[in-house]
């Protein structure tokens, strides 16, 4: 007679069936989470990122990029090494320059020079929940500083 006929899947189909899952689980899964709506946190570090890349690569290449404020449309347009873009931020509230002061309404456009930025800029964000979060560029240290508004 012969021997009894095993059914099953072995060790190392087990494993290999588990890999690919996994695998096809990380290639998904982070593409669903731009899915979601963009919350404040997440505004002011790409708003802090922008800063830093601006004034970073005015510097670096000595050419002037403009960074324009268009606070009834809450966006940001800027031309940089990459080319021309804007984006819209829902949370852009207002902007603070020490020339300037505090401003609520209109087209701002700021410069980063050859020597980085002339002026340190505050930027302040609010959410539909009336929190708030300030993004500030100083312009002798180049540093950004991402800080929770306190009620």
């Amino acid at each position: 007679m012969g021997r009894p006929q095993m059914t099953g899947f072995t060790l190392l189909e087990l494993i290999v069936v588990i890999f690919v899952i996994s695998l096809l689980l990380a290639i998904l899964f982070p593409s669903f989470y731009g899915l979601e709506e963009r919350g404040l946190k997440s505004d002011a570090r790409q708003i802090a990122s922008l800063l830093r890349y601006l004034n970073d690569s005015a510097i670096s290449t000595k050419v002037t990029y403009p960074l324009k404020f268009d606070l009834e449309e809450h966006t940001l347009s800027w031309k940089g090494p990459d080319g021309e873009k804007t984006e819209k931020f829902e949370s852009l509230d207002s902007l603070r320059l020490p020339s300037k002061g505090e401003l609520k309404e209109g087209e701002i456009t700021v410069f980063f020079g050859p020597l980085g930025i002339q002026e340190s800029i505050a930027i302040h964000l609010r959410d539909d929940e009336e929190k708030g979060m300030t993004v500030a560029l100083n312009s002798l240290s180049g540093r950004t500083k991402i800080m929770e508004d306190q009620e």
